[in-house]
């Protein structure tokens, strides 16, 4: 899973693991997000534990864990709908700001079954109650090269997926992915969207395993540079770890050392949003 420092929110107490968290509801905030603004999320996962296809060390969510198939219950299209058109004729009633509805929540939201339908069914809603907010979803990017979601993706305002590392060993490290990862086909995936995508990225360096990672050295730099230009994504988001983590061993970059590697990504023309 991606990292969701992209919400200020106060820890929900009922759901602490390893000082981590899970989102207890389908609709939650608005919340003041650093990166988006005003955000509505929208967790299509369970509430009640963490369903994704990686294990990422620093996901704020905690481990993935096995879980009875009975606890591996998405929400229904229908539901997140309903919720959710309540909520923002609430919101436009009471006079709320609203800059984006976001889709995040407790794992990877595009292994949903029904993913593309409930993006066609929130562009409906937003177009009805907040013409001028945009939509993002934030993504592992692992269902990419799934055409429904590949082609939902496409729809939305800010399509945000993750490479933490142009390297394949340091992307396993840090992300823990339950399937045969390979890098190739992943970036491979992404170029699909011509350059209608936000690339995130998380730096970060520590100890997992017995193993050591940085992904802010030179090598590890120039190869994701190389990467990002193949790419030309409209954006770059760049940031670090900012709230607790499952993994303990773990070393946050200084916002001196992200700035300097987003020099890097506008010297190609893209621009940059850091995160420290």
């Amino acid at each position: 899973m991606f990292f969701i420092d992209t919400f200020n929110l106060p820890l929900p107490l009922d759901f602490l693991i390893m000082a981590t968290f899970l989102f207890d509801k389908i609709i939650f905030g608005p919340i003041k997000s650093r990166r988006l603004g005003s955000s509505l999320g929208v967790n299509l996962l369970p509430n009640h534990s963490k369903l994704c296809n990686y294990n990422c060390i620093y996901c704020e969510c905690g481990w993935t864990k096995d879980h009875p198939a009975t606890d591996n219950k998405f929400h229904s299209r229908d539901e997140v709908s309903l919720l959710l058109e309540a909520k923002l004729k609430d919101m436009n009633q009471s006079g709320q700001e609203l800059d984006v509805i976001t889709f995040a929540g407790n794992g990877e939201p595009t292994m949903h079954p029904n993913f593309h339908e409930i993006i066609d069914d929130t562009i409906a809603l937003r177009n009805a109650h907040y013409p001028s907010a945009k939509i993002a979803v934030l993504s592992n990017a692992s269902m990419i090269a799934k055409a429904s979601v590949r082609e939902a993706l496409d729809k939305i305002d800010d399509n945000i997926l993750k490479l933490d590392s142009a390297i394949e060993a340091t992307n396993i490290i840090m992300n823990q992915p339950r399937f045969k990862f390979n890098i190739v086909k992943l970036i491979d995936n992404l170029k699909a969207f011509n350059g209608n995508f936000i690339l995130q990225t998380m730096f970060l360096k520590g100890n997992y395993n017995s193993q050591s990672f940085d992904n802010t050295t030179e090598k590890e730099i120039s190869a994701w540079i190389d990467v990002v230009r193949e790419l030309s994504p409209k954006m770059v988001m760049i940031y670090t770890i900012a709230r607790d983590t499952p993994h303990n061993d773990l070393v946050k970059i200084e916002i001196d050392q992200l700035n300097s590697i987003a020099i890097r990504v506008r010297s190609l023309g893209i621009e940059v949003q850091v995160s420290g």
